[in-house]
């Protein structure tokens, strides 16, 4: 069962969404985010990292396939997956390390290997709606 927590009509909707979320994760929190292309996993991301106070510029991990902030309350550790083809490529970028750091995993196209992820991890759907809006609801 899906509870919706936002319906945003701009970029700036989506990242304040974020945002609050952000200011109430704790250490050791793991976000998993679901979407097409273009459905504002990014911006909710941006949100996410402003929430928790960091300062530096969030940008999309999809060619890095993880970018880290760490002037915040806490790390933060902002994964892709979209371009990573298979489970087995994931040790290689000390996958395993980052979810036992003390910081927030935070992690798009999260639904590509959902078993890597820990059970605690909380699941968002981001989509685009007829009406152009986009919709995070959490799983």
């Amino acid at each position: 069962m899906s509870k919706v927590i936002v319906e945003a009509n701009s970029e700036e909707e989506m990242i304040e969404a974020g945002q609050r979320l952000g200011e109430s994760l704790e250490p050791g929190s793991v976000l998993a985010l679901c979407g097409q292309l273009g459905a504002g996993k990014t911006h909710f991301s941006k949100g996410l990292v402003s929430g928790i106070g960091a300062s530096e510029p969030v940008t999309s991990p999809t060619f890095s396939l993880i970018n880290e902030y760490r002037s915040g309350r806490f790390p933060i550790f902002h994964f892709d997956f979209y371009r990573i083809d298979e489970r087995e490529e994931l040790p290689s970028i000390g996958w395993d390390g980052y979810l036992d750091e003390e910081g927030v995993v935070i992690v798009e196209w999260a639904d590509k290997f959902p078993e890597l992820l820990p059970p605690e991890t909380v699941w968002y759907k981001i989509q685009i709606l007829e009406s152009g809006a986009h919709q995070v609801s959490r799983r």
